[in-house]
């Protein structure tokens, strides 16, 4: 017992040093990597006007003499590349965020946020704002349409693995692959009947690919409203959520509140979820990779699982975005291929992986 004890005490102040140091880099590469997308980009501006610019902006009572520099250059950086840098940070932040709920609650590191349905529902709001017009001539009607798509797959799924004032994680899998299936089917009928309005179909196809072409500051202010109480939501369920780890037996003789747990767990992801899809279209993998990779190395603690990964998640998808826009330059590479791109052979490796280990076994 005593040295279980010692093993335990040794294990878990590794994981602590290595969540400081995931920290400690995770801010320093999201400083970095944000300067570098912030300079990246044509037309050339040079560094030190690109910094000029921003603080000038970013921090009250801080002037510069920007008369050498081009109105429109200082537009293109502070209106079109501060916020698509911000807005790639945080939908990686929530796509994260919302992996580790997920993979929490299903007590299974390869789980995805979209596995209850939450973003393929957004996924055809967006698209039905799109072929409807909606999303043509109002800048807020995609983030509405995807966010309330999110909320009603949310709703249908609930209800259907919620029996007698229980729900069953069992459930919510078998009903959230269903509904995953038929949302798509919904998605591919409403594309099919867009054809006719070209710019439409353009935009949607565009928009489902995934990608930070369209980020404004209005974008970027959607999405922290969204990230920062489903974050702060999602935290508060932390401890609740390890215990349910050992068992929802185990964790209701403890007194946690499965139910009220796995409701609000739910909601929170359905927010992350919603409001990422909404702003950016559909961006696979993040939320599989990152809180898979950090839990190796830090261990399932939620609260720390949701910081790291929500830096990591930041740092990663504006990598990605830097990426899709360097590789065949000028044209753009859609974000969502970037992290399919590698997020697809990564969860192929996990699978050879676990089958090797099995086969061990």
């Amino acid at each position: 017992m005593v040295k279980d004890k010692i093993i335990d005490t040794s294990t878990q102040t590794k994981r602590n040093r290595r969540f400081v140091g995931i920290l400690f880099i995770g801010f320093v590469l999201v400083l970095f990597i944000a300067g570098v997308g912030i300079c990246f980009g044509g037309p050339a501006i040079p560094i030190g006007s690109v910094m000029r610019v921003f603080l000038s902006h970013a921090i009250p009572g801080l002037t510069f003499d920007l008369s050498d520099i081009r109105e429109v250059d200082q537009a293109i950086v502070w209106l079109i590349r501060v916020p698509r840098v911000l807005l790639a940070g945080l939908v990686g932040a929530m796509l994260a965020v919302a992996g580790v709920q997920m993979q929490g609650l299903f007590r299974n590191p390869l789980a995805a946020p979209g596995l209850v349905g939450t973003s393929q529902g957004a996924s055809l709001g967006g698209v039905l704002a799109f072929a409807t017009g909606a999303g043509l001539v109002n800048i807020f009607a995609v983030p509405m349409f995807s966010i309330v798509g999110a909320f009603v797959a949310l709703f249908v799924i609930y209800m259907l693995a919620h029996r007698e004032g229980s729900t069953s994680v069992g459930m919510l899998l078998l009903a959230g692959v269903a509904l995953n299936f038929l949302l798509s089917a919904c998605v591919s009928l409403v594309i099919s009947w867009s054809w006719k309005d070209y710019e439409a179909a353009v935009e949607i196809v565009a928009w489902l690919l995934g990608g930070f072409d369209d980020a404004s500051w209005t974008y970027a202010g959607i999405a922290f409203a969204g990230f920062l109480p489903a974050f702060l939501l999602s935290t508060w369920y932390a401890r609740d959520l390890d215990i349910m780890l050992e068992g929802e037996e185990s964790a209701r003789s403890l007194g946690v509140g499965t139910e009220r747990v796995t409701w609000w767990i739910l909601l929170s992801t359905a927010l992350l979820t919603g409001v990422a899809v909404s702003v950016s279209g559909v961006i696979s993998f993040v939320g599989l990779m990152i809180p898979h990779l950090l839990r190796l190395l830090i261990g399932p603690s939620h609260r720390t699982l949701n910081i790291a990964s929500a830096i990591t998640g930041a740092w990663f998808l504006i990598a990605a975005d830097i990426l899709s826009r360097s590789l065949i330059r000028p044209e753009v590479i859609p974000v969502g291929i970037i992290t399919s791109l590698i997020g697809a052979p990564f969860f192929l490796f996990l699978l050879v992986r676990e089958r090797k280990e099995l086969e061990i076994l």
